[in-house]
């Protein structure tokens, strides 16, 4: 500390710091040690620690971030961020935090289903219908992925192939996921991305040039009656999206039909845009009389 520091302000012991932030001396130096506030000075004959008056908001900031469970990183950003940028990447943090909340609700009442042995109470929220879809060219790609790999990949694989569909007459229809096998933690599939495209011709010719790099090729997905049951981005997670997959086999055999292909997943919402309450999704299965 300088001699014009010392004029201008009187330092305050880490003591009288912490009682005027209202924080103990040991959170203090957790912060310190943790990269959030240092202090303005320490002592280099004492290793006493002195902070400026300056510093209590930083420090009344972090502790009330904290309180949030914040990560230490996030917390850097935000209080090294200024006014309406600080505000953002709360309200971003927090956004974050409320879609989680949403998704382990949705997992307690998956869980209590299942522990309770009232699975059919479970089912009994999902409401099942049925619609005719005729048949749709579609660009795809295929992976083995585990359930813990499996929501990134279809992020990304879906972008990549409407960004390809846009150069092939445009996406003619809501982007899908079908299971051709079981995926979870030990099960890995294969699942394969689809979205539909308009020219069929410009999609072969697309999918020609990009090789065999990740399995993408152009099929006929052939008409078909999808049974369905329509689901928040809160219940897509696993592994609660079981419960809408459960709920519409359970249908199917009150109805007496079966299971005419594999089943899938249909994507009709903006994923990014969408809050966790929102529906983004049908569990769907093709299906024929018995």
């Amino acid at each position: 500390m300088t001699e014009d520091d010392t004029v201008h302000e009187e330092p305050l012991t880490i003591g009288a710091f912490a009682a005027r932030a209202r924080l103990s001396a040991k959170a203090l130096r957790l912060y310190d040690r943790l990269g959030l506030l240092a202090p303005a000075y320490v002592d280099e004959a004492s290793g006493y620690r002195y902070y400026r008056a300056d510093q209590v908001e930083r420090a009344r900031l972090v502790a009330l971030l904290r309180q949030l469970d914040m990560p230490l990183a996030r917390i850097a950003e935000v209080i090294g961020a200024e006014g309406a940028e600080a505000a953002g990447l709360l309200a971003a943090y927090w956004a974050d935090v409320e879609s989680r909340v949403a998704g382990q609700r949705t997992l307690v009442e998956y869980l209590r289903g299942r522990l309770s042995g009232r699975s059919s109470e479970m089912y009994g929220k999902f409401v099942i219908e049925t619609v005719d879809v005729p048949a749709q060219v579609v660009i795809t790609e295929t992976r083995h992925t585990l359930a813990d790999e499996l929501p990134a990949w279809i992020g990304a694989s879906l972008d990549r192939l409407e960004a390809a569909a846009r150069e092939c007459g445009g996406v003619a229809g809501a982007p899908f996921v079908v299971y051709h096998a079981e995926v979870s933690m030990e099960s890995d599939g294969p699942a394969e991305t689809c979205v539909p495209v308009a020219d069929e011709a410009a999609a072969r010719a697309w999918v020609e040039r990009q090789g065999r790099a990740r399995e993408t090729r152009v099929r006929v997905e052939p008409a078909a009656r999808l049974a369905y049951t329509r689901i928040t981005k809160a219940q897509v997670a696993h592994p609660q999206i079981l419960a809408a997959f459960e709920a519409v086999e359970e249908w199917l055999a009150r109805e007496g039909l079966e299971v005419a292909a594999s089943c899938r997943e249909v994507y009709f919402a903006d994923w990014a845009t969408a809050g966790p309450e929102d529906p983004v999704c049908d569990v769907a299965f093709p299906v024929r009389a018995r």
